[in-house]
């Protein structure tokens, strides 16, 4: 299939959303990542369902919103009818992983469940075949701009693994540390859709840094 790229608007000048966003597509962006953190689950304060909802109004693409939140068992309901088209939740985050993916599923929105560096590949072992997507953070969540950690290339051949055992139809998504540099071999470990933030807002020629990442 196709490397999908999904531009994380934590990148973005906030003061400029709609226009970062409208960048974004016209460079040829697949989906629209936005990480809504709460300074619980990770030392960081981002947005909340608010901004989902005017994003929404302001695009087409597929909104992929990742929770690192606690309990998102809580908000969940209120994301999607905010516009969310993917919620991922932190298998870290919550004692009701597959309840709440079961709960992201019945309101008509696709689902996913996320691991943090740390956290052992198989703890996504049992709730992939609930998954519309799995996603892997290949830098600690929290903040933009860090390096890859190089032992995710390992953990995302072993989640490829896991997923063609558990549900092959998931999507493999890798967030944090992709660039023009590191992408092949992202490729090559098994990643299907690249969340990428500070490589494509940062590009003075967005689209063809988009282009790159699918041919390498």
């Amino acid at each position: 299939m196709k490397t999908m790229i999904a531009p994380s608007i934590l990148s973005a000048d906030f003061s400029k959303m709609g226009e970062e966003i409208k960048r974004m597509e016209l460079a040829g962006a697949d989906i629209i990542h936005c990480d809504v953190m709460d300074g619980i689950f990770v030392p960081n304060i981002t947005f909340g369902i608010k901004m989902v909802a005017d994003i929404r109004k302001i695009t087409s693409l597929p909104l992929d919103v990742h929770l690192m939140i606690v309990q998102p068992e809580k908000y969940v309901e209120r994301f999607a009818d905010a516009g969310a088209d993917y919620i991922t939740i932190h298998v870290e985050a919550t004692e009701k992983l597959n309840e709440t993916l079961s709960l992201i599923r019945k309101k008509a929105c696709k689902c996913g469940a996320v691991i943090s560096p740390d956290t052992p590949v198989s703890a996504l072992s049992g709730c992939l075949e609930l998954c519309d997507m799995a996603l892997l953070m290949s830098v600690y969540p929290g903040f933009g701009g860090q390096k890859f950690i190089e032992k995710s290339l390992d953990r995302m051949k072993e989640l490829s693994a896991l997923a063609k055992i558990e549900n092959p139809d998931v999507l493999l998504e890798i967030d944090g540390g992709v660039n023009l540099d590191n992408i092949s071999a992202i490729k090559q470990a098994g990643a299907q859709i690249i969340v990428a933030g500070n490589t494509v807002f940062s590009a003075t020629d967005p689209k063809a840094v988009m282009q790159e990442l699918r041919a390498k």
